[in-house]
């Protein structure tokens, strides 16, 4: 019986950044630890969550992912190697409580935040009486987008960002550069024990110092930062490090905390997004990338997942957007009985589900 609380690594961070990348490393990492994983997705197709459970880990029985794959009503996914997989969208403590009531057979939990979430009122959560009481946070990661805040779509000098709109008209307002979003990411950093940046293989020395020097201005000073690329890291060094943060959750403040202590008429950021998701069947990649880039070139697009069905292709090809840059691999092959359709999923403001599925329809084969 685990009579120890259970530690929880708490992954935030935007977009993009390589949240589910990194926790998919964690786990092909876990060493026979038996872990849960909850996946709080922006995005009802749930393509994370999908990419993390068909990842391959270490499993003897020789099956395929798929076939080994049980699904609950309530929502948990359970693996032959003792992975458990759950997606939430505002049912935390639900989850949690679920977990709870099996810690004897889960040794650590992972959480991906969607990319637009607070992270304090989440690690608030675990000190709710029921959950306190057998789990812990042992860290709280950001994964920040090294490439993207050197190429200045997270600024640190809003006021220089604004001014620079002003001075040329032809400049489209950049909603990365909103005052809502920019709060959001200073507040997910000042809730971090631990900084990963990620994509270092894209910039420079010079580059990742100024990515180190705009972080260091919204973390805390014992706060370290880790460099990635590909997500390749050592669990060692993001396990088990025992910060229990919930315990100095409150001595955490945020912009958010400062709005509702002024009693300010805000917003939330996630207010200005919108997720569309699309099912197609079978899609002629080259023609689909082609039109998602134009769409991206025409609409306030930030975020592109999908899971996309080739014809005649054995294997299910994964496709992820940010900005501009579209990159596509081959994942596993499709199982006998999966209906070979293509899932997509489009974050970003004001999109209409009607136009993109028209435009998309195109590259069906």
């Amino acid at each position: 019986m685990n009579l120890e609380k259970i530690p929880a690594t708490v992954v935030t961070g935007f977009l993009g950044s390589g949240k589910t990348t990194l926790l998919t490393n964690m786990i092909k990492q876990a060493g026979g630890k038996r872990i849960a994983v909850i996946i709080n997705e922006f995005g009802e197709l749930d393509i994370d969550a999908d990419l993390l459970r068909s990842c391959p880990l270490d499993c003897t029985d020789g099956e395929d992912d798929r076939q080994r794959a049980a699904v609950a009503e309530d929502g948990i996914y359970e693996l032959a190697n003792g992975c458990i997989c759950c997606t939430v969208e505002e049912e935390f403590l639900p989850v949690m409580k679920q977990l709870v009531e099996r810690r004897d057979d889960i040794d650590h939990i992972l959480i991906e935040t969607s990319g637009l979430a607070l992270p304090k009122p989440l690690i608030q959560a675990f000190n709710w009486p029921e959950i306190k009481q057998h789990c812990t946070v042992d860290s709280v990661i950001t994964v920040v987008d090294g490439a993207a805040v050197a190429a200045g779509r997270l600024a640190h000098d809003h006021k220089q960002v604004e001014q620079q709109r002003a001075a040329d008209s032809r400049l489209n307002p950049d909603p990365l550069h909103q005052p809502a979003l920019q709060e959001l990411f200073e507040d997910q950093l000042s809730s971090a024990d631990l900084i990963i940046i990620s994509k270092t293989d894209l910039i420079d020395g010079a580059q990742l110092d100024s990515v180190k020097s705009q972080i260091g201005h919204h973390v805390k000073p014992q706060v370290k930062m880790l460099e990635v690329s590909g997500g390749a890291i050592s669990s060692a060094l993001i396990m088990g490090l025992e910060f229990a943060s919930e315990n100095n959750i409150e001595a955490v403040h945020t912009h958010h905390d400062q709005h509702h202590a002024q009693d300010e008429n805000h917003h939330h950021a996630h207010d200005d997004y919108n997720s569309v998701s699309i099912k197609l069947g079978e899609v002629d990649a080259d023609k689909l990338v082609e039109i998602i880039g134009r769409l991206i070139a025409t609409h306030a697009i930030f975020r592109v997942k999908g899971l996309l069905a080739l014809p005649g292709k054995p294997m299910r090809q994964v496709l992820q957007g940010v900005g501009a840059r579209i990159d596509q691999y081959f994942d596993r092959p499709w199982a006998g009985d999966e209906p070979r359709q293509s899932k997509i999923v489009m974050i970003g403001k004001d999109l209409s589900e009607g136009e993109l599925r028209t435009a998309l329809q195109a590259a069906v084969a």
